[in-house]
């Protein structure tokens, strides 16, 4: 196979995962966003949350952003029908958390990052009963229109129970504009370059023995 060969199928390749992992709708429209607000209405959403969604969906970018999510597990968690007592929090939290991060892989969202608390907050001022959390991590989404999709989708099921099962607390917020050194665009672009570099090393030294 030639080294050009090989940058085309590289290159068809990059095009392919970057169309696929980028977000391309621009941002929500007026009336998506009240179609939206009006499906977390239905199914039971209080007024302060429907503000809070209606502000993050009318002010989306159309890019991605990340959502920087704290997590403070039960130490028991709630009794929840057909789960077997005597199941840890972390167990109740990941029947919510497979599925849900299985249907998010497929529209391009990730963790960036994810660890366990290794102490009390180190620095806390202008908020109560904030001292202690589980976990922390840093999940990057596609698009806003993809968030919400995944939101109503996760009312939907019956898996949500397991998450509200599993917290004692939570806090999530969005970044946008927001950056990572390791967007996988990048890496993906210098790893083909370097596989691309290669060849057509591996190609002149040919043609040099050749000659």
């Amino acid at each position: 196979m030639s080294a050009r060969t090989i940058w085309l199928a590289l290159a068809l390749l990059y095009a392919v995962f970057t169309g696929w992992y980028t977000s391309w709708s621009g941002p929500l429209t007026p009336d998506e966003v009240d179609g939206y607000v009006a499906e977390l209405a239905e199914r039971g959403a209080k007024d302060e949350r429907l503000d809070l969604w209606r502000h993050f969906l009318a002010t989306d970018t159309g890019d991605d952003f990340a959502m920087l999510n704290a997590i403070d597990l039960r130490d028991t968690p709630l009794a929840v029908e057909g789960v077997p007592a005597g199941e840890s929090a972390q167990q109740m939290l990941n029947r919510y958390l497979e599925p849900f991060l299985g249907k998010a892989l497929t529209r391009a969202a990730h963790p960036v990052m994810i660890g366990t608390a290794a102490s009390g907050a180190l620095d806390l001022w202008g908020i109560e009963g904030a001292e202690h959390w589980s976990t922390g991590g840093l999940v990057r989404y596609r698009s806003r229109r993809d968030v919400i999709e995944m939101a109503l989708d996760a009312l939907d099921s019956d898996v949500h129970r397991y998450k509200i099962a599993a917290m004692e607390k939570t806090i999530a917020f969005p970044l946008d504009p927001w950056f990572q050194l390791g967007d996988p665009r990048l890496v993906l672009a210098l790893v083909f370059a370097v596989i691309g570099l290669a060849e057509e090393l591996r190609s002149a030294r040919k043609r040099n023995a050749v000659g």
